[in-house]
């Protein structure tokens, strides 16, 4: 989700790249799980977070949608979000001491945390929050390995290409208007049962069969000029 905002108020005025190190590290969170609760709808999830998750946990999108997963209007398009749950507005997925159950397959959203990321140019780079995390001397750790995430270069290219092409879109629907109103209902949801409530099967094999949805989708969508680079995917 894009937001407008000003780095030199919310960030340490730095920008960061996969391979830098930046104090991010919350000593595994201990005693702690504040950005676990209170978070709304604001967690949105992208096609590989419910990969992971419907892999992980053994669900269908359809079955994650009757427990843990929304669904919301978000910069033009719908798309899935992270439910919080109970009076305090919890994640569904903490256990009774305030653990992360589902931590080995959990959201790039959580992984990335407290880190941010800017995108510009066609492509992105990250920075540190400083304000969002409660642990207080946090130390150094290399993005890369703070996001723990198998094949990162693909990981990155994939993150890129899934913000442009859903900014493209986005930006396409408000184009439409009212009037415009059916197309972009049309667009909302080939984005959603193309992208997420058909199965990938094993994340593993995830990359190659997004990317040929994506060539498909810019073929039903007269995309134009969608910023993606399945060779880098290919040699990552």
């Amino acid at each position: 989700m894009e937001r407008r905002i000003d780095l030199a108020e919310i960030s340490d005025g730095k920008l960061y790249g996969a391979e830098d190190m930046v104090k991010a590290d919350c000593g595994d969170c201990e005693g702690c799980f504040a950005c676990c609760q209170g978070m709304g709808d604001s967690i949105l999830l992208d096609p590989y977070d419910i990969c992971r998750l419907s892999e992980g946990l053994g669900k269908s999108f359809e079955e994650l949608m009757k427990e843990a997963v929304g669904l919301k209007m978000a910069d033009g398009l719908i798309l899935p979000y992270l439910k919080m749950t109970g009076e305090k507005e919890a994640c569904s997925f903490l256990n009774s001491e305030g653990r992360c159950s589902i931590h080995t397959f959990r959201p790039g959203f959580c992984r990335l945390f407290p880190l941010g990321r800017l995108y510009e140019n066609g492509s992105f780079r990250y920075f540190l929050q400083i304000h969002e995390c409660r642990k207080e001397n946090r130390t150094k750790v290399r993005v890369r390995k703070w996001l723990d995430t198998p094949d990162f270069a693909a990981y990155e290219q994939f993150i890129s290409d899934w913000h442009y092409m859903t900014k493209k879109l986005g930006e396409r629907i408000r184009s439409l208007g009212a009037e415009g109103q059916e197309k972009s209902k049309k667009i909302c949801l080939y984005v959603l049962n193309r992208f997420y409530m058909e199965p990938y099967g094993e994340t593993k094999g995830f990359y190659e069969e997004f990317y040929r949805r994506l060539e498909q989708a810019k073929k039903d969508l007269e995309l134009k000029n969608t910023m993606y680079v399945q060779e880098r995917i290919k040699q990552g």
